[in-house]
């Protein structure tokens, strides 16, 4: 039995199975990790959505930014971000059934030997802090008013963590620190506007979420995705596998049992 970890699909189905089939993927005995945004901006966003259902248990996957607005979308909350190829999904004859499935997914799903989420952990949390704040939102969508929850979460505010957090505010950290945060400032808090690689940042005031200087352990490897323009990242236990397949990158694959890297250079770059 292998475990297998793969960054942002987006879309890109053809990459994915390449990779599978290259490993000799086999869903009785092996593992699929997905770490979210499985779909928006890549060819295939319904496919993938089928392919990834199909898998059943062989199958861990977890809820990224594009994940969560293409539910969002599907409320008529928002319209269809321009460059997404998602308008397949909503006019497919089991639209319903895949969207309430991947409502369903996680935000933290954990390994006994690591944890996976799509942008990190906060570096205010530790490990239990992290799985108590996933648990309160996921209990919301999949059992709570979870359009009232999509429909309230596009807000960069507050960007701090205090425990006594409540309503919305909290529900929006919470989500906003597990699916799109890149950079922190020195104290924890969120930046939310920066997108660009590390190096090109000239204000010494932000710096990547794992890089602050008071950073809470979590006492286990963290592997996420959502960030392109690290183009893959490898840390003292920090494995961040988006290398931007949709952009003209790869998708990267790991194989956690012997820490062997694959890579898919894209067939469908946008």
């Amino acid at each position: 039995m292998a475990t297998y970890i793969v960054g942002d699909i987006q879309g890109c189905l053809d990459e994915l199975q390449s990779l599978l089939n290259h490993v000799h993927f086999d869903r009785q005995h092996d593992q699929l990790w997905l770490a979210g945004d499985l779909v928006a901006r890549g060819p295939k966003s319904l496919e993938t959505l089928r392919f990834v259902r199909s898998l059943g248990d062989a199958a861990q996957v977890i809820l990224g930014n594009h994940d969560l607005h293409l539910l969002a979308v599907s409320l008529g909350i928002h319209s269809p971000k321009p460059k997404d190829h998602t308008q397949p999904i909503f006019s497919a004859p089991d639209k319903t059934e895949l969207l309430n499935w991947l409502r369903q997914q996680p935000l933290l799903a954990e390994h006994p030997e690591f944890i996976m989420c799509h942008a990190g952990i906060s570096p205010q949390w530790d490990l239990e802090t992290a799985r108590a704040a996933a648990k309160e939102v996921e209990d919301i969508l999949h059992h709570g008013d979870w359009q009232w929850l999509l429909k309230n979460m596009y807000e960069n505010k507050p960007d701090y963590w205090c425990h006594d957090l409540t309503g919305i505010q909290r529900y929006r950290y919470i989500i906003n620190a597990f699916t799109r945060m890149r950079f922190c400032y020195a104290d924890g808090r969120l930046d939310m506007q920066c997108k660009r690689p590390p190096k090109d940042i000239q204000d010494p005031t932000i710096m990547p979420w794992f890089e602050t200087p008071e950073r809470v352990s979590v006492a286990k490897p963290i592997i996420f995705g959502h960030w392109a323009a690290l183009e893959g990242y490898r840390g003292e236990n920090l494995y961040g596998l988006d290398t931007g397949c949709v952009w003209g990158g790869c998708l990267t694959m790991l194989r956690w049992e012997d820490q062997t890297f694959f890579e898919q250079p894209s067939l469908s770059a946008q």
